[in-house]
């Protein structure tokens, strides 16, 4: 599908993997929506793209709803990226044996799951209402697609990961159903499972953790990079034969249980 002109939406746009995609897609002709929460830099980061930022939490409804209809006064909507999401480690057991904070679990489940399915809820409603458009060479006429990100967690959980590996492996698990639902639309749905990736999130490390977990991978043996999960986003949106697949940037790491 052509990404000039059409409008893109992405959550978590205002950092990481969110912000590198936002950044690649207004940069071949998107215009785009930041979605994140208000204390984010969505603001300065939409204004730098020429784009609209739409605080909202994921988990939402009405709020998503707004920021969906911002995105599409701004521009057709054709492309969704959910990024949103969190990744505090939370054994089922602590180092005394007493059970989990169940509320800290489903607060994950929550942000990670729900609101991925609440974002592409309610952007579908409004790109299956849009006028079809042309797919670049030959083949039927589409209206958008969707791109959720899951995790190597969903398949190599490590110890410490049950809430995020649950929600991640949901994500990766309705990729295929949400698919064969949105084919009518014209609508196409794929997952990345992104690896050990160069975010916000491990920034906070000592340098040589960081590069010992770069080690881990066999090859490039080295941390991914937010751009290489742009632009597997951007090659996702450009492909429209790949649908209702979920997508390992991984570097052909396993993750070892610790």
């Amino acid at each position: 599908m052509q990404i000039t002109g059409s409008g893109a939406l992405v959550t978590g746009g205002a950092s990481g993997l969110g912000l590198a995609t936002a950044r690649r897609l207004a940069a071949v002709g998107a215009t785009v929506t930041i979605i994140d929460l208000p204390s984010s830099k969505g603001a300065e980061i939409a204004e730098e793209l020429g784009g609209v930022f739409a605080p909202a939490d994921v988990t939402s409804a009405d709020e998503v709803a707004a920021a969906v209809a911002a995105a599409q006064a701004a521009a057709p909507l054709r492309i969704v990226v959910n990024c949103a999401g969190i990744a505090p480690p939370a054994k089922v057991l602590d180092r005394d044996g007493n059970p989990a904070d169940l509320a800290a679990f489903e607060r994950i489940i929550r942000i990670n799951l729900v609101g991925t399915f609440n974002v592409i809820a309610q952007a579908s409603a409004v790109i299956a209402k849009n006028a079809p458009r042309q797919a670049q060479g030959p083949g039927p006429e589409d209206r958008g697609v969707i791109v959720n990100t899951a995790s190597v967690a969903a398949f190599d959980g490590q110890i410490g990961q049950p809430a995020y590996s649950a929600s991640k492996g949901g994500v990766h698990a309705m990729t295929l159903p949400i698919a064969r639902e949105l084919a009518r639309y014209g609508i196409r749905v794929c997952t990345i499972a992104p690896g050990i990736m160069e975010t916000p999130m491990l920034a906070g490390l000592p340098q040589a953790a960081q590069d010992s977990l770069g080690e881990q991978v066999p090859y490039p043996a080295r941390l991914g990079r937010p751009d290489e999960y742009a632009s597997l986003v951007q090659q996702i949106v450009e492909n429209g034969y790949l649908n209702g697949e979920t997508i390992r940037l991984d570097g052909a790491i396993r993750m070892a249980p610790k």
